[in-house]
């Protein structure tokens, strides 16, 4: 985000539901687009700025589903185009001295880098996805022997022995995959593994002492190699244990903090997170979703991780102060001091929505 917190304003910032589920999609797009334009341009943004948002709307054609887009524009120049992997909450079209990032935040944060393997008795293809990637940053396919890869059914002095093969071959060709999943965690320093495919050869990877050895979860989906059925299948089980696997990350980070609040090293309330801030003492930044109720805060150009009250408070020359919502300014403060974030979770609170996990 330091990029787009380093731009001269005014900066206007777009988030809207960029999703292709049907014929329609297009179309739809653009009606949404034409009225949030027109919003902006009532707001006084110039017609080279809007143009340069214009070229750039559409999200990613080619992927078929839900999906979202932030685009963020200044000086009739496009900064920076984000694929969101959901739709935002609401479409929403803001101009202000700085980037209002807030959709564009908490859709990393509910990512992970991950990999995903479909597999087979043959071998496996294995795919890995850093945070906010669509395409692979590392995709490989392994495909090891294939004789005697079934086991026979005839009885016969040799039964035994091609049992053995068999496992044999198994036991080698998920070697080969376990050592190419090893690779794709560390190229995008994977958080989790899914896995889906036959369910023995599933078996036989997870005793491969390269996967058992990686400090990652493994986790079991449905779908796999072997048509476009079991790659729509794969893909499905991949989303809904992203999102499973999001919303642990999230509850095990709020428990962190709510250890460290108990300790004195974990705080809530916009003054005291606003306070710690601006002392650079924040090692987390934690928010709720939704911020329907943000107040309007102060900060200036001068020093990014202060956050007032009013402009008084900024002690800074009236020309260089300027106000935003609450969240805009929190995530550009915890950006510049180098803070981490993470959403609040559903079920949780916090006061104000807004809590940090505190460096000392």
């Amino acid at each position: 985000m330091r990029p787009l917190y380093e731009a001269t304003g005014p900066v206007v910032s777009v988030h809207l539901d960029t999703s292709r589920e049907d014929q329609d999609a297009d179309k739809r797009i653009e009606l949404v687009w034409n009225g949030l334009r027109k919003e902006l341009a009532g707001k006084g943004v110039d017609a080279a700025t809007l143009d340069a948002v214009a070229a750039a709307v559409g999200g990613s054609p080619e992927i078929v589903g839900p999906q979202g887009e932030s685009l963020y524009a200044a000086g009739g120049r496009l900064l920076a185009v984000h694929t969101l992997a959901a739709p935002p909450a609401a479409n929403r079209a803001v101009v202000g001295p700085v980037a209002d990032a807030l959709e564009t935040v908490l859709d990393r944060d509910r990512q992970l880098p991950h990999v995903v393997v479909a597999l087979d008795r043959q071998g496996g293809d294995i795919d890995g996805y850093g945070v906010g990637a669509f395409d692979a940053a590392r995709s490989r396919s392994f495909n090891g022997s294939t004789l005697h890869i079934t086991r026979v059914k005839a009885g016969g002095p040799s039964k035994a022995s091609y049992h053995r093969r068999t496992e044999n071959v198994w036991d080698s060709n998920t070697a080969g995959v376990a050592e190419e999943i090893a690779q794709a965690v560390a190229s995008v320093d994977a958080a989790v593994v899914f896995i889906g495919g036959d369910d023995k050869a599933t078996a036989v990877l997870r005793d491969q002492p390269a996967l058992s050895a990686l400090d990652v979860t493994v986790v079991d989906i449905s779908g796999g190699r072997g048509g476009e059925d079991a790659l729509a299948s794969l893909r499905k089980s991949v989303d809904e244990a992203l999102a499973e696997a999001s919303a642990r990350a999230h509850d095990e980070a709020f428990q962190r903090y709510t250890a460290a609040a108990g300790t004195g090293t974990g705080i809530s309330s916009i003054p005291a997170v606003t306070e710690a801030l601006a002392e650079g003492r924040v090692e987390t930044l934690l928010l709720s979703a939704d911020r329907s109720g943000d107040p309007v805060k102060w900060s200036s150009s001068e020093d990014a991780k202060r956050v007032t009250s009013s402009a008084e408070a900024l002690q800074s020359t009236a020309g260089d102060a300027f106000s935003m919502s609450a969240a805009a300014l929190l995530l550009r403060a915890a950006t510049f001091g180098d803070a981490g974030f993470t959403e609040i979770p559903d079920g949780h609170s916090a006061s104000d929505g807004c809590a940090a996990a505190l460096r000392y």
